[in-house]
């Protein structure tokens, strides 16, 4: 596995990161999701991206990997980075969601307690919250820090301004900002215009998550929607109405690139994300032992023509 340097920090990432936030809940099979992090981490894929609310219900994502962290991985914890994220609905009333003080504190606390650890890695505000002041924030992020309950952290989804400005109140407290996370496939590329620009002025990394669209940018759809698919089950965030005739056209050229290149489309998918240097990893999020070998796979071709970008570029 590569790594690469996370911005302008010493933290170094596996070019590609394992999500858990769908496929490691209660409703999941927990033999699967042991193999695929077994087979994650003995591939030199050391980062676990979490979130208070990931898994079906809330926060078994997080329970489920506190178990397996301590069973099988209780020695290897200094290997590891470890994210989770606060700033989406977590419990009712209105203390459990957004951007405030007590909830962002509130919810490393849980967190916490679920993976039964006493720091994460990296902790992120989830998404900008305009009904909350961005210092109180921001301030919430720098003390977890200090306090060391967080060694880093970073903001997701935030639009480019309040991004721009989110890294200077941080910068002020002494606590830069170490990461951006963000929407980036084929399929969606606005993160190129304004926020890996961004990212390289400011010195914080960008990790991609949703790098195959929810599972379109794979062979899963081409013959319509499997019973076992995103699109098929009514948790998921990509719905049905999505998968639709003009898409998998695209899809299906995609496809027909993907195998010139001796890949799967996923796999191309996945290696296109990897070719801005800005990037410093992406997360990959996998249903099967089978479906993460084949990503991991990935790696072995990264490169691309001329052409081939702009083959992808056409139907994006």
């Amino acid at each position: 596995m590569d790594y690469r340097f996370c911005g302008r920090s010493g933290l170094q990432l596996p070019r590609l990161s394992l999500g858990l936030w769908h496929n490691f809940g209660d409703v999941d099979d927990p033999r699967e999701a042991a193999r695929m992090l077994h087979y994650a981490f003995d591939q030199g894929i050391t980062h676990f991206d979490l979130a208070n609310n990931y898994g079906t219900p809330y926060g078994s994502a997080e329970t489920n990997f506190g178990k397996l962290l301590h069973t099988d991985f209780a020695s290897h914890r200094d290997e590891m980075v470890i994210s989770t994220k606060a700033g989406h609905d977590m419990w009712p009333g209105p203390y459990g969601n957004g951007g405030s003080r007590k909830y962002l504190i509130a919810s490393l606390h849980q967190s916490l307690r679920r993976m039964g650890l006493d720091y994460v890695d990296i902790f992120y505000s989830h998404r900008y919250d305009p009904d909350t002041p961005l210092e109180e924030t921001m301030s919430a992020l720098s003390d977890m820090v200090r306090q060391g309950k967080a060694l880093y952290v970073g903001i997701s989804k935030y639009p480019e301004d309040k991004a721009r400005e989110a890294c200077r109140i941080l910068r002020d407290l002494g606590t830069p900002c170490l990461i951006y996370q963000g929407r980036y496939n084929i399929f969606n590329r606005a993160v190129e215009h304004d926020i890996l620009p961004l990212a390289t002025e400011q010195g914080m990394g960008f990790i991609g998550f949703s790098p195959l669209a929810q599972g379109l940018l794979s062979d899963k759809y081409l013959n319509g929607i499997p019973a076992d698919s995103r699109a098929a089950h009514p948790y998921g965030f990509l719905k049905r109405e999505e998968v639709t005739p003009d898409v998998m056209k695209k899809v299906k050229k995609l496809t027909d690139l993907a195998a010139h290149r001796g890949q799967t489309l996923a796999q191309m998918a996945l290696a296109w994300c990897l070719r801005d240097k800005a990037v410093c990893s992406v997360i990959v999020g996998t249903s099967s032992l089978a479906q993460l070998q084949s990503n991991v796979a990935a790696l072995d071709n990264l490169s691309f023509t001329d052409e081939e970008l702009w083959l992808i570029g056409e139907q994006g």
